[in-house]
């Protein structure tokens, strides 16, 4: 039995958001939609507006929604007595991926993210999409997959999720990987940066290739355009995915002061990119 696809709603506009692209993405997966609402009588972050009545009738309307936009793809709702992080992980032990929305408008969307989404990346066992970004790429109509190729540890299954993606839609995979060469404090002779350049962007390409050789034997028909750019990785990412409909990597779980966390990367991307974004964990 195919593991459903979770999505998390709020009843905010933009849970509802990801509710449709999740319809979407389920339908071509051919796999069942789990509605999860989280929800406690003492919320850390306050109650739910009362606009949206209550917990059941969030559930409730996020279930009529996705029969609206695809009655063939089964969902189901619930609520979980869980506070959102936790609901969410939880769920995701048994789903194919976790699905989110963003908060607000234009400028304000970034600055409500909050710590639901990223929070749920940097811990979940399943790959994690925020759904966000422009009309273009919310509609999937520039036919375009990315995928950012990072540390060749956290690769393995971000690039498989890639592949499978790209052909579920029957659309182009450009894989790309950041390069910069090294700083240098004193003067470098032109013939020598070069020489260094060209020697950083080759071993660049030789990652990219040892880390597709694999995907590129199980999908040999897949359209797929690969490219080494030189540039921070989250500039390279955040400029391509302006024309794509999905933009994934791989996750950099890393320990601060709040336990575990996503990447710079992976927090830049979350908080700007111009279409949803898919956090793959690297499974050990």
């Amino acid at each position: 039995m195919e593991l459903p696809l979770v999505v998390g709603v709020d009843g905010s506009e933009g849970s509802l958001v990801a509710v449709d692209w999740a319809v979407d993405e389920a339908a071509r997966r051919g796999v069942p939609l789990r509605l999860v609402h989280a929800w406690l009588r003492e919320r850390q972050e306050g109650a739910a507006p009362v606009d949206r009545g209550t917990p059941e009738d969030v559930v409730g309307a996020a279930e009529e929604r996705a029969r609206r936009r695809d009655a063939e793809v089964k969902a189901t709702g619930e609520v979980l007595a869980e506070e959102a992080v936790a609901a969410l992980l939880h769920a995701g032990r048994n789903a194919s991926a976790l699905v989110t929305g963003v908060r607000g408008h234009g400028r304000l969307k970034d600055l409500l993210l909050g710590s639901v989404s990223p929070a749920v990346a940097a811990r979940a066992s399943c790959p994690v999409i925020v759904v966000r970004g422009d009309k273009a790429g919310l509609a999937g109509t520039h036919n375009r997959i990315v995928l950012g190729v990072g540390d060749p540890a956290t690769t393995g299954e971000a690039v498989r999720f890639a592949f499978e993606e790209a052909q579920e839609r029957a659309c182009t995979l450009d894989v790309v990987r950041a390069w910069r060469r090294p700083a240098h404090r004193t003067a470098v002779h032109p013939l020598a940066a070069g020489d260094t350049a060209r020697r950083h962007e080759a071993q660049a390409s030789v990652l990219l290739d040892t880390a597709l050789r694999d995907a590129f034997a199980d999908h040999p028909a897949l359209r797929v355009s690969r490219s080494t750019v030189e540039g921070p990785a989250r500039k390279v990412l955040l400029h391509r995915s302006a024309a794509a409909d999905l933009l994934i990597i791989g996750a950099r779980q890393r320990h601060g002061h709040h336990g575990l966390q996503v990447g710079g990367v992976a927090h830049t991307l979350l908080h700007h990119a111009q279409c949803p974004v898919a956090v793959v964990p690297h499974r050990v």
